[in-house]
């Protein structure tokens, strides 16, 4: 047996809970891990979305490549869906001094100056280091760069082709299959990101540094960088299989509470996640396990999971437990691990 122990954008001492996000130039999804004991962290966030945001960046950026003929061209970005993670991208797009990509577009149905106060005040990340503003009925200026803000639930109605969009930063958890995502390039886009798993063919999905590799411009229009608790496992598991070979495995997610759960008590299709959030701990289902099937499809049908949400705001922990065909011990496994983070997996793992 084997036994690996995750953090998804955890905490870890010592390791500072604000560079990730200035950092000039993205080099990869960064989750803290227990291989962190092996090798110290140089640099880290402590905030699980910013680190969502990393990856989501990451593979923005491998979807654009091909997007223009002129390198030097911008890249329009829209963000349908103006949540956490939506908000989050802006902050990690932001910090970035070498990004072909701008925001041009937003789609709330919160209203204007909603969205600009929930970007520039974050009761995780704390005061966005930007100047944000409101200039007019429809938009917003981001350190003097204007971003139009739109509102409508339907993708079909939305003004992608007027605006030139090559990305659709697809965000509201709602539009996650071909059928939906696909509404998008309807209206105009040429490719879409999706911030949560993907559901069904039409979609493929990528995790940084475990098969990013494998995109191919011309035959995905539309892409999912999978779940938080998935990037934080996929790397793991593909050195598992690859050195080891897993027979069968089950993981734990200790996962914070997220907006789908009731903050008091009140209804809910689900009376597990209609209990108060923040006063209690909730059993719940996890996709991550068959997710990570999707990037390592060695291991399908292999591995199974469950969630727990505790009352914290914010990061995860992941516990796994797999079974492998080649008999190790503990320093043989913490070797694999520190290899793959020194090589394929440097900036990852």
């Amino acid at each position: 047996m084997a036994f690996v122990g995750s953090f998804a954008g955890a905490a870890v001492s010592g390791v500072s809970t604000t560079s990730r996000c200035g950092m000039p130039q993205f080099v990869g999804m960064k989750p803290l891990n227990s291989v962190r004991a092996l090798q110290p962290a140089a640099e880290g966030s402590a905030f699980g979305g910013m680190v969502e945001a990393d990856s989501l960046y990451a593979t923005a950026m491998k979807a654009a490549k091909s997007s223009r003929t002129t390198p030097s061209m911008t890249i329009k970005v829209a963000i349908n869906g103006f949540g956490r993670i939506g908000r989050n991208f802006i902050r990690c797009l932001e910090g970035r001094t070498d990004s072909q990509m701008e925001v041009v577009a937003i789609n709330d149905t919160s209203g204007i100056k909603t969205a600009a106060h929930l970007l520039k005040y974050d009761s995780i990340l704390g005061t966005f280091d930007a100047d944000v503003e409101v200039t007019a009925d429809d938009e917003i200026s981001v350190n003097g760069k204007p971003i139009k803000v739109v509102s409508s639930r339907n993708p079909l109605e939305l003004p992608w082709k007027e605006l030139g969009i090559d990305i659709v930063v697809e965000a509201t958890g709602v539009f996650i299959d071909k059928e939906g995502a696909g509404k998008h390039i309807e209206a105009g886009a040429k490719k879409v990101l999706i911030t949560a798993p993907g559901k069904g063919d039409g979609v493929g999905t990528f995790v940084v540094g475990v098969n990013s590799d494998e995109y191919d411009h011309d035959k995905y229009d539309i892409v999912s960088n999978a779940s938080c608790t998935t990037n934080c496992m996929a790397p793991f598991i593909s050195v598992l299989e690859e050195e080891f070979g897993i027979i069968k495995g089950t993981m734990t997610t200790t996962h914070s509470y997220t907006g789908d759960q009731r903050l008091l008590d009140a209804g809910h299709r689900d009376l597990r996640r209609a209990r108060s959030a923040a006063l209690n701990i909730v059993p719940t289902t996890t996709g991550a396990a068959k997710a990570v099937a999707l990037v390592v499809p060695s291991v399908k049908g292999k591995l199974n999971g469950i969630a727990l949400r505790v009352p914290t705001p914010n990061v995860s922990v992941t516990d796994v437990v797999v079974q492998v065909e080649k008999k190790t011990f503990r320093e043989e496994v913490n070797g694999a691990l520190l290899k793959a983070s020194q090589g394929k997996l440097k900036g990852v793992l």
